[in-house]
């Protein structure tokens, strides 16, 4: 992680759009396209010469990996391989596999089959969101952001879900990119009003029959913890305090599931 040019004790993944130079929040003043750095922001009238732009694949490798995972997934099932029966996460008693921990993870990765428009609005989402948030927090950043919502979404859900019932698809981690890049807006003091908007409608649209609404609850709060954390604690002299703060979120995701599993029935002829 790159650190800001003005103010070397702060790391950050975001730069200037005309000299291309890191900046921190503090340092960011919002252009036409992207961010301006102190010097470039207070010079507006002059042309530059643009700067050099990566190429999406250097700019957020990850997000682009996750959707080709979550395609490849989603194009095996319509062959016909039983990737949902393998994979999907269910809300049952203790010792059956369909409620493992395991699946708790790799349900994220399927899509129902019968609507394509879930993966396709779950894709769509992540690439936004993964494009704006990923060259921002760097890749490790990025994937330990959106495995804990992930995993926060199937744990919710666990715990407050309809019993026997199942949960597939990245919605878990998409909201908790969508409260994740709220929160970082904010810190750039940026308007949230079209994210809040946003933020909004998709709430609404998760209390729809046959959507888990408590996946969507769980990625988004636990998106907006990390978020907070990374915000909180950006300074490199701040990193143990950074540690910290992330492992006791880890330490909540531990509770969360150990409290789904004492309130589930031991279950041991299936």
């Amino acid at each position: 992680m790159e650190s800001c040019y003005r103010h070397s004790g702060i790391e950050t993944g975001v730069t200037c759009q005309r000299c291309d130079r890191y900046i921190c929040p503090e340092c960011a003043t919002p252009g036409a396209v992207g961010f301006l750095c102190p010097e470039d922001a207070s010079d507006r009238v002059k042309i530059h010469r643009p700067a050099f732009q990566q190429s999406l694949v250097s700019r957020a490798p990850i997000t682009l990996t996750l959707i080709g995972i979550n395609t490849i997934v989603y194009l095996l099932m319509v062959a016909g391989l039983p990737i949902y029966e393998m994979f999907a996460f269910m809300r049952i008693g203790q010792g059956v596999e369909y409620g493992s921990i395991w699946r708790a993870f790799t349900s994220g990765f399927v899509h129902s089959q019968s609507s394509w428009t879930h993966i396709l609005f779950n894709m769509y989402t992540l690439y936004v969101l993964g494009t704006l948030l990923e060259p921002m927090l760097g890749k490790l950043r990025f994937i330990l952001l959106y495995c804990i919502c992930l995993l926060a979404g199937s744990f919710t859900f666990y715990i407050f879900g309809e019993f026997t019932a199942s949960v597939v698809g990245a919605s878990g981690a998409i909201f908790g990119l969508m409260g994740a890049y709220l929160i970082y807006l904010r810190s750039l003091r940026l308007d949230t009003s079209q994210m809040v908007i946003i933020l909004l409608i998709n709430i609404g649209i998760s209390f729809l029959p046959g959507i888990a609404w408590q996946a969507h609850l769980g990625g988004f709060v636990f998106g907006v913890l990390v978020a907070l954390a990374y915000t909180t604690f950006k300074d490199k002299k701040q990193q143990a305090s950074l540690v910290v703060s992330l492992a006791l979120i880890v330490g909540l995701l531990g509770a969360m599931w150990s409290f789904g599993q004492q309130i589930m029935p031991i279950i041991t002829n299936l």
